[in-house]
């Protein structure tokens, strides 16, 4: 099936078709026909399936065909997101696959002045995403009204529960009508998942896209043995061995990423950082940089690795392995989104080996090792720039630190 054969508006058809949508993805499939007919959806999906626009193409489509007989000045639908990261790329969905059409699209988060989007409320909006912090403020301050919410999207669930916002969502649902549309999507299901969705829902359409392998088919992904200390010269030579990629490091801490943005800069590699310490604008800023590749390097922390969602990702690097081993599968899902082939290579150092197993644990399965030989990897340090071994940088310095001999007099 192509999406010119679905029952949505020409307008979303021509965007779709504009971005190179032909075929919708597995979970798009699925899950696009149910809400266009108004039922509930308990969806499970992996990072990286296409899961923003199985719910934003029908919603956009719902919300186009309403306006066209009635005027409203209500927000018609909420997704409700866990951080400011994945707001920011969840409008931008919205705001493509809104383009010639009725729909509006705005989005509210911490961080930054309130003011400006307490302005874009004001002018009209149909589709609000939020995170829970900023949005219940401009609740309590009247700036949004949620009783005419006709359709409430609870988006990276697991996620939004593991920062402790189930409180939220619990209180959201007093402010919402009972007779709604909800969709539940979630990267994982357990049993607190599974007892919250439930609560939400009603005899909802269940769809699950979960194969074997937790991480998604379009991904490559392996692990190479390398010592801690060493990690730098192997991310520099990867790096520079591909220069036109676009490359996505992880790291475990926000330390961790400066330092490792230090060493790059000492090879005259050029890269950004993104973590919890930079202010919001900084943030945007860097993401900005990053997706229109004016900077092809980024580092970032664990923090961010839901938040991230740029199409042409080339290479997912794992400098660190994460602490939690569900958080692996969320890092490489950063590559290979949607019909996109990726890479991805763990870094493992002999300390990280308990994690690696934990991972490989939680996948089923073993990830593929890189052999290294000895003298590869000698070679790899030996030609780093930052090689404090390196032997013709300590010739040339011994040169110039010998004074000349002088004439003797005749």
């Amino acid at each position: 099936m192509k999406f010119e054969d679905y029952r949505i508006s020409l307008e979303i058809k021509e965007n779709l078709s504009i971005l190179g949508f032909r075929r919708p993805t597995d979970i798009q499939y699925k899950a696009i026909t149910p809400i266009l007919k108004g039922d509930d959806v308990l969806a499970i999906a992996q990072t990286g399936t296409g899961k923003t626009a199985a719910f934003a193409i029908p919603v956009i489509d719902i919300i186009h065909q309403l306006k066209r007989s009635s005027r409203s000045e209500s927000i018609y639908c909420l997704v409700m997101v866990p951080t400011r990261e994945l707001a920011l790329q969840i409008t931008e969905v919205f705001q493509i696959l809104c383009q010639h059409t009725r729909v509006k699209t705005a989005c509210v988060f911490g961080g930054v002045d309130q003011d400006p989007q307490i302005s874009k409320l004001k002018s009209g909006v149909d589709i609000l995403v939020a995170t829970p912090g900023r949005m219940f403020d401009l609740v309590s301050q009247g700036h949004i009204l949620l009783d005419q919410i006709q359709i409430l999207v609870l988006d990276e669930a697991d996620h939004m529960l593991a920062l402790g916002f189930i409180k939220d969502i619990r209180q959201l649902i007093h402010h919402l009508p009972k007779n709604r549309q909800t969709l539940f999507f979630s990267a994982t299901i357990n049993p607190e998942i599974k007892e919250l969705a439930y609560s939400l829902v009603t005899n909802p359409i269940r769809i699950e896209i979960s194969p074997k392998n937790p991480v998604a088919k379009n991904v490559t992904h392996s692990v190479a043995f390398i010592e801690m200390d060493a990690k730098r010269f192997f991310l520099e030579r990867l790096i520079k061995e591909n220069p036109e990629s676009k490359i996505l490091v992880f790291v475990r801490t926000k330390v961790r990423a400066e330092r490792v943005f230090k060493a790059m800069e000492r090879v005259e590699i050029k890269c950004l950082t993104i973590h919890g310490d930079k202010e919001q604008k900084d943030r945007m800023d860097v993401m900005n940089r990053f997706k229109s590749g004016e900077v092809k390097i980024l580092i970032a922390s664990d923090v961010s690795s839901r938040g991230i969602d740029i199409p042409d990702v080339d290479y997912v690097i794992n400098y660190d392995l994460p602490d939690v081993a569900e958080n692996y599968v969320h890092r490489v899902g950063r590559t290979g989104r949607g019909i996109r082939k990726g890479l991805a290579i763990s870094f493992c150092s002999p300390e990280e080996k308990p994690m690696l197993d934990e991972i490989e644990e939680f996948l089923g399965q073993k990830i593929n090792a890189l052999i290294i030989d000895k003298e590869e990897y000698t070679t790899t340090i030996d030609l780093s720039l930052d090689n404090p071994n390196d032997w013709k940088a300590l010739l040339l310095e011994d040169a110039q630190n010998v004074k000349p001999k002088k004439k003797k007099k005749k």
